[in-house]
């Protein structure tokens, strides 16, 4: 336990490297299936301090409240602003060109469902470029939206690709990087140099990126 959160221990026969990972009210050990408890204990104890230092940061983070969905409101999606009309005639949400027309009973949930729906093609265009660039294009044999918990994307050993939903909200770089991220994922299901040389190959700044998600994901509406 770290700062009274308990610590998950994940393995896997794939993984080579003991990572420790981080987020608001969680901390996951990743290890290969073969580590010693003595050797991940150590390492979980030489990065205590780090954790409990992000931990206390997140804990102090005001998390907004949810999307203003007034009438005239402009709610973010893939980096540009739709404007929301509440409209007693519609019963579930639908976008016409700028503009969003919600129903005027439980809008929030209408623009949940859309936006899980809306963000499916131009999820799987981002991947698939991504894919294109890297020349693992092969690889990739779908591309999925996800409402996870703990993690912005996945890619699985059968190139089966997840990008959460809520990265339509977010920044278009911040989405960018994650789609890239997994993208390389097709080549290298680790975070090996390796891995890491395909992602600065196509996205050098991806650093600035991957440090917004950090300190300003978990704000996501």
């Amino acid at each position: 336990m770290i700062a009274g959160v308990d610590v998950v221990l994940k393995r896997s026969a794939r993984r080579r490297t003991v990572t420790l990972r981080v987020s608001p009210g969680t901390v996951t050990l990743y290890a290969p299936a073969r580590t010693p408890e003595t050797h991940l204990l150590d390492f979980l104890n030489s990065r205590r301090g780090w954790a409990e230092g992000h931990l206390v940061r997140y804990a102090a983070r005001q998390v907004p409240a949810t999307l203003d969905l007034s009438d005239g409101a402009v709610v973010p999606f893939l980096g540009e602003g739709l404007t929301v009309r509440l409209d007693p005639g519609v019963r579930r949400a639908r976008r016409d060109g700028a503009v969003l027309h919600l129903p005027t009973v439980n809008p929030a949930a209408a623009l949940d469902a859309w936006t899980r729906a809306a963000c499916r093609a131009p999820y799987r265009a981002l991947v698939q470029e991504y894919a294109a660039q890297l020349g693992a294009q092969d690889r990739l044999t779908d591309v999925r939206v996800t409402s996870a918990r703990t993690r912005w994307g996945s890619c699985t050993s059968g190139g089966v690709i997840r990008l959460h939903w809520k990265l339509s909200r977010a920044p278009l770089a911040a989405l960018q990087y994650v789609a890239l991220h997994e993208a390389a994922h097709l080549l290298e299901l680790n975070h090996s140099p390796r891995y890491w040389r395909h992602v600065t190959r196509v996205m050098p700044d991806w650093p600035t990126q991957r440090r917004w998600l950090r300190d300003h994901g978990h704000t996501l509406p």
